[in-house]
């Protein structure tokens, strides 16, 4: 069962067609990822989905509901979260203010308050130790290390309880051992049920980590099936994984 389908999605920018006529599907209860050169328009795809860029055609449809024109904020809350290449965070509020943003209604001013939120702030709490960071709860943004920052918005965007989480890069830029850590979150959040969408150039990390890979190229997706069938697609290999 497909919990996101997207269907012949375009999107112009000027004269350059980033995104033509893609269409694609992610299964419910999977990690799926999206591959290709740089300017193949998977970042583009992710800004079609979740509403921070209009798209010129096509459908976009979250659980057999069109969501095509609604805003991010609505997306947002029907289920669908996502981390971006560089981690968005606010330097100035402590790791656990960060935390407590994306449930907030009442504003920012209410997240510095800390007022009547103790529920939220056990929620938080728990999410900061499952990702293995609550000794940081208390650090302002600011001065968390690279590492810290990406496993925290990821954190961050965990505590709306998503179905569907879009990772732009979740792997870019950490080390072989924080990027080992990365992909057990995932798995283990994936085995509680959240679907995951995620963008990545570590070819071994998308190949051990997702059930099945898509692969655009030049706005379109090209290609789709299990890791073991995308890498030995002797096309693929020539265009995207440079054997």
């Amino acid at each position: 069962m497909s919990l996101l389908e997207i269907s012949a999605l375009t999107k112009r920018f000027g004269g350059v067609v980033a995104v033509d006529g893609c269409s694609l599907s992610v299964a419910d209860r999977s990690i799926t990822g999206l591959i290709g050169p740089n300017g193949s328009g998977k970042t583009t795809v992710f800004n079609l989905v979740t509403g921070f860029i209009p798209r010129d055609a096509g459908e976009v449809r979250f659980k057999s509901r069109s969501i095509a024109g609604l805003g991010p904020d609505r997306i947002y809350g029907l289920g669908i979260g996502r981390t971006f290449q560089l981690a968005r965070i606010f330097p100035r509020l402590t790791a656990l203010e960060n935390m407590l943003v994306p449930v907030r209604r009442a504003g920012l001013r209410a997240v510095l308050s800390h007022g009547q939120w103790r529920h939220e702030r056990e929620r938080a709490m728990e999410m900061l130790e499952f990702v293995e960071i609550a000794h940081v709860a208390g650090t302002v943004g600011g001065a968390l290390s690279y590492g810290q920052r990406k496993l925290l918005e990821l954190a961050a965007v965990m505590m709306a309880a998503p179905e569907l989480v879009l990772l732009d890069e979740p792997a870019g830029g950490v080390n072989p051992a924080l990027l080992e850590r990365i992909s057990e979150h995932i798995g283990k959040l994936n085995r509680q049920g959240v679907t995951f969408l995620l963008v990545e150039h570590n070819m071994s990390f998308v190949m051990n980590l997702c059930d099945e890979v898509i692969v655009l190229h030049q706005g379109k997706a090209i290609a789709s099936g299990k890791p073991k069938a995308v890498r030995e697609n002797p096309a693929v290999l020539d265009a995207y994984l440079g054997a």
